[in-house]
């Protein structure tokens, strides 16, 4: 069996470090992958794909990987990734954070999150306008991980769904 290392090398179409020029200290400001350490890969490949309608780019009984515009997002067995940076699964936790997914239009918001719903997430919060003149809610996927489903004015999706920061315009 590949280890999630081997995978993401053989797999992946991205590198997890940019290619550095001769003496420099610095990576590339940008996030090649997502893993969730996952409970169960069936229940949460459920989710994804039947629930939300992503497209695995590759699975096996351990990790599957999900294009995710320049990006690739990753589910793998909890154990498994534990093991992968030699953590003890006994006591692996899981960091404050959550995951975001940004809209065209404000009306696109609530049917995501009902769709999430209908296909078991936990409704977190639901949507609403924000304090930063968007509107967004939360829900949590089969494992507890929080995605905001966020429509903000100020900012430009593109094409591929890539998000362009914009402050003051």
């Amino acid at each position: 069996m590949l280890s999630r290392r081997e995978l993401l090398a053989g797999v992946a179409a991205v590198s997890l470090f940019p290619h550095k020029k001769e003496g420099a200290n610095t990576m590339d400001q940008r996030v090649s992958i997502v893993t969730l350490g996952v409970k169960d890969l069936s229940t949460s490949k459920r989710f994804y794909s039947d629930g939300l309608g992503w497209k695995p780019a590759f699975e096996n009984n351990e990790i599957i990987f999900f294009q995710a515009g320049g990006m690739v997002f990753a589910l793998f067995l909890r154990d498994k990734l534990a093991e992968d940076f030699q953590a003890d699964p006994a006591t692996f936790g899981r960091a404050a954070m959550a995951l975001a997914y940004n809209v065209r239009t404000k009306a696109e918001v609530d049917p995501l999150i009902k769709r999430a719903a209908a296909a078991g997430a936990k409704v977190l919060k639901p949507a609403q306008q924000a304090s930063w003149g968007g509107y967004s809610g939360y829900f949590a996927d089969p494992d507890g991980f929080a995605w905001e489903v966020a429509w903000n004015p100020a900012w430009r999706l593109a094409p591929d769904g890539s998000v362009e920061f914009r402050v003051g315009e």
